[in-house]
């Protein structure tokens, strides 16, 4: 993608993003979606704090890919996956940016996952 002029014009806006050290896990309904060593943190100004895991680390016959979106003009546009478990969904708890702007390049081919949806572990 491009530059965000989004961060010249909010220079107080920070997103930090580093190694998540811990080793990562997501499970939605006791069954585990993600587990990653190799996560990333991301933390934003006035957002809580969001793990992004790599795709490869990531079960994708639990996705459904929706034609739900969003745009940050920190980040740039979002695509969204709901996860299904048998008859249980959880509508757009799984987003990504295919194409983030060049100042969070780190979470491009990675996915991050609402935690209110689902259950993220992170251990030593």
């Amino acid at each position: 993608m491009a530059s965000s002029p989004a961060y010249a014009e909010h220079p107080d806006h920070e997103v930090v993003i580093d190694p998540e050290p811990r080793f990562a896990r997501v499970s939605f309904e006791g069954r585990a979606v993600a587990e990653s060593q190799r996560a990333r943190r991301l933390d934003e100004s006035r957002c809580p704090p969001r793990i992004y895991l790599p795709r490869e680390d990531v079960d994708f016959d639990l996705l459904e890919p929706t034609d739900h979106g969003t745009w940050c003009p920190f980040k740039g546009q979002a695509s969204y996956h709901s996860l299904r478990l048998g008859d249980v969904v959880a509508e757009n708890a799984v987003w990504s940016y295919e194409d983030p702007f060049d100042e969070v390049a780190e979470i491009r081919g990675h996915l991050a996952f609402y935690g209110e949806k689902v259950t993220i572990d992170s251990s030593d």
